[in-house]
């Protein structure tokens, strides 16, 4: 069922006007033009640090843009100064619009899984503090299903060692991160935290959901 929300569509408007000015030569940006941004829907997730994160989304087929930024806090408008430093209640996290003909809700969540350590609270790797927790703020009732569903049966199978902290909670408020920290993994390639922490991750992922991908990155 098609999914119409105000926060969907300004998603989508805000996507369509600024999509064309981010990547660069070796992750161009994806058009998305007017009728395709409508009928884009939304997901928020986070998983530590949004360097990662975003990485990581742009890289799933179906995916046509990634921003980072920050969610599930009271402060409105924070800087990453401030939730960097835990002076906020917000997580790093990642907005991800998504064509649910090309991949849906459910395989977002399982990469989502895949892709992070969602046993480790309010820690993922060298990154800790509430801002760096596993969250998923969910938009409507079935997401939270779906999320909860996907979560128990992580447990049931005995996917990880330590119970799953992840939290699952409703969407209230994201916040755009500052300009540079947009596709921050891409135009720093070389940055040390980027070698040492978000490479090994993105390259996991990628050789795990190897048929997830988009082509350029097979």
């Amino acid at each position: 069922m098609k999914r119409i929300r105000v926060v969907i569509i300004f998603s989508a408007l805000l996507a369509f006007a600024t999509c064309n000015t981010r990547g660069n030569n070796d992750n161009p940006a994806i058009s998305i033009i007017p009728e395709q941004a409508e009928k884009l829907d939304t997901a928020y997730l986070a998983s530590g640090c949004f360097w990662c994160t975003e990485a990581v989304f742009e890289r799933v087929k179906g995916v046509y843009d990634v921003v980072s930024g920050y969610s599930g806090g009271q402060k409105k408008n924070p800087s990453y100064r401030e939730v960097s430093a835990g002076a906020t209640t917000h997580a790093e996290a990642v907005r991800v619009m998504y064509d649910p003909d090309e991949v849906d809700y459910a395989t977002l969540i399982e990469i989502f899984f895949g892709s992070h350590d969602p046993t480790t609270l309010n820690r993922q790797g060298p990154d800790v503090g509430k801002q760096y927790r596993s969250a998923i703020f969910y938009l409507t009732e079935e997401e939270k299903q779906i999320a909860a569903n996907i979560k128990m049966k992580l447990e049931a199978n005995g996917t990880f060692k330590d119970p799953i902290v992840t939290e699952i909670t409703a969407f209230d408020t994201f916040w755009d991160a500052e300009d540079y920290h947009q596709n921050y993994y891409e135009i720093h390639p070389n940055q040390p935290y980027i070698l040492s922490v978000s490479k090994p991750k993105v390259e996991k992922f990628m050789k795990r959901f190897k048929d997830k991908l988009k082509e350029q990155y097979k």
